[in-house]
């Protein structure tokens, strides 16, 4: 990792909450922006800030998000994500995130990455699949 990372660290991702996006349960008319699609904007949104600041070869794993939805954004509406570093203890990165769409502040977010190097993470999945594989 740079020295650059560092808490206080800032960065926006305005998202268009298109039909991919949203629930479909409720029919058209109920069409509003899912848990687990904010979940992943938010993921998405904390590794591409944390790769501007990670060296070749390194990436980032989540390891734990606490999310709070709070308000439901309909089909057709933008959102904004604002994430930010609020600590950094050796290569786990702690995030503190809010959204907002045109009315309402609709999460409030925790999430966490571990930075790995990609290399090292590979020959470790491997491994895991071999032992795995003996097993059954």
């Amino acid at each position: 990792m740079k020295t650059s990372l560092q808490p206080g660290l800032e960065s926006r991702r305005r998202i268009h909450v298109d039909k991919g996006r949203t629930i479909g349960f409720m029919g058209e008319e109920g069409r509003v922006y899912a848990t687990p699609e904010l979940l992943r904007d938010i993921e998405q949104t904390c590794r591409d800030l944390l790769l501007a600041h990670c060296d070749a070869g390194e990436d980032s794993v989540g390891t734990f998000v606490k999310l709070r939805h709070m308000a439901a954004t309909p089909l057709g509406l933008d959102v904004e994500l604002a994430v930010r570093v609020a600590a950094v203890e050796g290569r786990e990165v702690r995030f503190e995130i809010t959204g907002q769409d045109a009315l309402d502040r609709i999460c409030e977010a925790s999430h966490s990455r571990f930075v790995v190097d990609g290399a090292k993470t590979l020959e470790r999945l491997k491994a895991k699949r071999a032992a795995a594989a003996g097993r059954g």
